[in-house]
């Protein structure tokens, strides 16, 4: 039974999907995070407990996680390269527990804030190793399906843990926020623990001598175990080579992001991470209560329900991406979702502009842009928002993890991605502070800022973005290494394809190199001697 038991084990720790979608669940604390803001921002007892902060105060309060995640993010530079991509996971997990321990307690602000930058921390951890981790120990086939699973995972604790706000809403007093605040620790603990049973990424491990550990894991992966198969063969002599490229330049360094064609890729990294922020999807996952209170929705218990539907919408229309994305390509989902969330966003800005005024529909003699007694233009804008969120569902965001995750070389993975990372922790903390002040005093128009990004992006993808589906991550070294003389919307997905034959016949060259080259060392030393 036992022996069952193991082999059992071993088989699930070995499946690339179970590994990789169990690694998401570092993706899912982001989500748990934007809810359990967005779902308290009109509860009472929050309020009240918090003193009633106002827009810039509210802002703050939502800004300090994705400044401690961009803290996080950037810490992943010596982290992930240091002790692995597997014990940060698991470190992230547990720096989330204190977190949502210091939140589920906070008394006052500045406990909350202190709470909120440690999960912070944790987040960024998480949302920058982990795309680097699914992207390491995944079949180029299949990775961009796997990598953007961390964007369900996000979708999936956005809607988790609102229906659990939605059940406490019912619940008088302080409990109301502090139960799920508590409950979130639960996925943290359950990944720090899971991701024990599972294997580092092979990539990892090779870099740190450990080269048999990571073909044995490559076969484990995408071979039943069969060191010998063709793909994990292809594999191992793609990290081989490139392994040998990189100990051949020297130690690694910041500076290598500055070499070559590196800055290129760190800047469509962090660029794309920038873009997915300023698409607006912030205003629509954090500050939905006030969206849909400026639309003219009133009453806690209507509000949170047609923000529930689109939370149910995020994660639904995130799953035809997971299956398609590989199949599609990273430039037309680019493309079309810009162009998608570009024309929703003003149409939401031309609704408030032309039906809203200002007013004070909650009682409290807050002023807020709102439409009353406008049924049909209430409808419109919540009908535009949802589709909003649909088109980010499908494109960008599943995209936005899944491009940075595959630009990079090894030498340079783990800094690089860890920055486009920070690109998205820094703009998220920017919006987050800002989006209330901004509701609070331009109203509409702060839509019209958004849309104009989204266009913006389109055209920076059309001319900046080469399309990497289907390649080996060693693969995509080829289109870098065109310089700057390649044009992004011209690179077919056959350019920088190589064959098993092809691949095996210059590793025999790298070894037979290496060979050389030692022997004239051992001659060199020899001559010496006899000297």
């Amino acid at each position: 039974m036992s022996g069952r038991f193991t082999s059992y084990n071993a088989r699930i720790a070995s499946n690339p999907y179970v590994v990789g979608s169990f690694a998401c669940i570092g993706g899912g604390l982001f989500g748990l995070d934007i809810s359990s803001m967005s779902g308290v921002l009109n509860n009472p007892s929050y309020l009240k407990t918090f003193n009633f902060p106002n827009p810039a105060a509210q802002g703050g309060i939502v800004a300090a996680m994705p400044a401690g995640s961009l803290v996080g993010s950037l810490a992943v530079t010596q982290l992930a390269d240091r002790i692995g991509r597997k014990k940060t996971i698991i470190l992230a997990g547990w720096i989330w527990v204190i977190g949502s321990i210091l939140q589920c307690a906070s008394v006052n602000r500045g406990m909350l804030v202190v709470g909120r930058i440690i999960s912070g921390i944790s987040v960024g951890l998480a949302s920058a190793v982990v795309p680097i981790y699914q992207s390491e120990i995944t079949a180029p086939s299949i990775r961009g399906r796997m990598v953007s699973l961390q964007q369900w995972s996000i979708t999936w604790g956005i809607l988790i843990q609102y229906f659990i706000q939605f059940g406490c809403s019912y619940i008088n007093g302080v409990a109301s926020f502090r139960i799920p605040w508590g409950l979130q620790m639960i996925p943290a603990i359950i990944l720090s623990l899971g991701m024990l049973l599972f294997p580092e990424s092979p990539r990892w491990l090779f870099d740190h001598g450990h080269e048999q550990d990571a073909l044995q894991v490559l076969a484990d992966l995408h071979g039943g175990g069969n060191t010998k198969d063709e793909l994990v063969v292809l594999e191992y002599e793609e990290i081989k080579q490139q392994v040998h490229f990189e100990r051949t330049e020297g130690a690694k360094s910041y500076l290598d992001l500055l070499k070559g064609n590196n800055p290129r890729r760190v800047m469509l990294g962090m660029s794309l991470q920038m873009w997915s922020q300023l698409s607006g999807m912030n205003i629509m996952m954090y500050y939905i209560v006030y969206v849909f209170e400026g639309a003219g929705l009133t009453g806690i218990r209507t509000n949170l329900i047609a923000d529930s539907i689109q939370y149910v919408l995020n994660v639904a229309l995130t799953v035809p991406a997971i299956i398609y994305i590989d199949k599609w390509g990273r430039r037309p989902m680019l493309l079309v979702g810009t162009l998608l969330m570009g024309f929703w966003m003003f149409l939401v800005g031309g609704l408030q502009g032309r039906f809203g005024h200002w007013g004070a529909p909650d009682g409290t003699g807050r002023q807020v842009w709102v439409i009353e007694g406008n049924m049909a233009a209430t409808k419109a804008v919540i009908v535009c928002s949802y589709l909003f969120v649909c088109s980010f569902a499908i494109t960008m965001g599943p995209v936005s993890w899944t491009y940075p995750a595959e630009l990079f070389s090894l030498k340079v993975r783990g800094k690089a991605v860890a920055l486009s990372t920070a690109s998205n922790w820094a703009f998220n903390t920017a919006l987050a502070f800002a989006v209330p002040p901004g509701l609070n005093s331009i109203a509409w128009k702060t839509y019209f800022i958004f849309g104009t990004f989204n266009f913006a992006a389109f055209l920076h993808v059309f001319f900046m973005f080469p399309e990497t589906v289907g390649r080996s991550l060693e693969e995509v070294e080829e289109i870098f290494q065109q310089g700057h003389t390649f044009t992004a919307w011209k690179i077919g997905r056959s350019v920088g394809r190589k064959t098993l034959d092809e691949v095996v016949e210059k590793s025999k060259e790298i070894e037979h190199d290496g060979r050389k080259e030692g022997s004239l060392e051992e001659e060199k030393g020899h001559v010496e001697q006899r000297a």
